[in-house]
């Protein structure tokens, strides 16, 4: 689970001002955990202000390793672009702090707009393009391989019916494990394992059936270890701890087994998940898991 998840704290259900989020990312950063951090989450429109919010924590010295961000990109993908260059160019001098965008987040309904926006995007910022899974998303998904380019899925959100269906979800990383097309999940990540759990933080919450991180990366994992459609179908529902087995070697569920480095394989297709919490699935991972933090 190294860097695999990406800090959006701007973003529901935490919905954090600018300031206390870039504040807790520099925390992260420093702290015994920050082995699972990701990339800061962070819209185009609003990377002035990250530069006003973040301006005196971000690293200065010329060793530093820099911030790495994900810029969502708004409907006005070609100014958010230039934006976005401009932020690199201004940041490769160190005295304004060392912080790189090197991916950007879009949504796209269709494949021939994967196509334009894929001839615009420079070489050194990978795009995730987010797609629609409730129709199927083969030609989309093909699409972005042919751009060279990462998917994206929605995974959840604050009310149940953001949440997808499980075949559905099934679907779109099958197509993307056949095709060869890496991605990242978005929302509703913030727990182990499938379960029911509260939509949002507010007392009284609203709860909903929710993927948990594990089922997502795993099922990728034995997707492309050649499992069946069957069991990832049903390892994509597990919610029974116990079914999951982790060693010095690797990790068996249900009679199913990953070795060490078929999980690092797993790793450049099932890329990193976006969550507004990083404490939640960190503690909940420790808990599940407690020598996680030896790693």
């Amino acid at each position: 689970m190294s860097g695999a998840i990406d800090y959006a704290g701007l973003f529901p259900p935490a919905s954090l001002a600018m300031t206390p989020a870039v504040r807790n990312f520099a925390e992260y950063r420093k702290g015994g955990d920050s082995w699972a951090l990701g990339r800061f989450i962070v819209p185009a429109l609003r990377l002035n202000e990250f530069e006003r919010a973040a301006g005196a924590l971000l690293p200065t010295g010329e060793n530093d390793e820099p911030w790495t961000l994900s810029a969502l990109a708004s409907e006005d993908v070609y100014s958010d672009l230039a934006n976005i260059r401009a932020f690199n160019d201004r940041h490769q001098d160190p005295s304004l702090g060392a912080s790189v965008i090197d991916s950007v987040e879009l949504k796209s309904h269709s494949p021939a707009e994967i196509g334009r926006i894929a001839e615009l995007t420079p070489g050194d910022l990978v795009p995730f393009y987010e797609i629609p899974i409730t129709s199927d998303p083969r030609p989309l998904i093909a699409a972005i391989g042919r751009a060279d380019a990462r998917a994206k899925v929605r995974t959840g959100g604050i009310i149940p019916d953001l949440v997808p269906k499980a075949t559905d979800l099934l679907r779109f990383i099958s197509i993307c494990a056949e095709l060869g097309v890496p991605f990242k999940a978005t929302a509703g990540l913030h727990h182990v394992i499938r379960g029911q759990y509260p939509l949002t933080y507010e007392p009284g919450s609203a709860s909903a059936i929710m993927f948990g991180f594990l089922n997502v990366f795993l099922c990728a994992a034995f997707l492309i270890a050649g499992v069946n459609d069957e069991d990832a179908a049903r390892l994509l529902v597990e919610s029974d701890a116990a079914s999951f087995h982790f060693d010095n070697d690797g990790i068996t569920w249900r009679g199913h087994s990953l070795d060490s480095a078929q999980l690092s394989d797993a790793r450049n297709f099932a890329i990193s998940f976006g969550s507004c919490s990083f404490r939640e699935p960190i503690d909940e991972l420790q808990e599940f898991h407690p020598t996680t933090s030896d790693r």
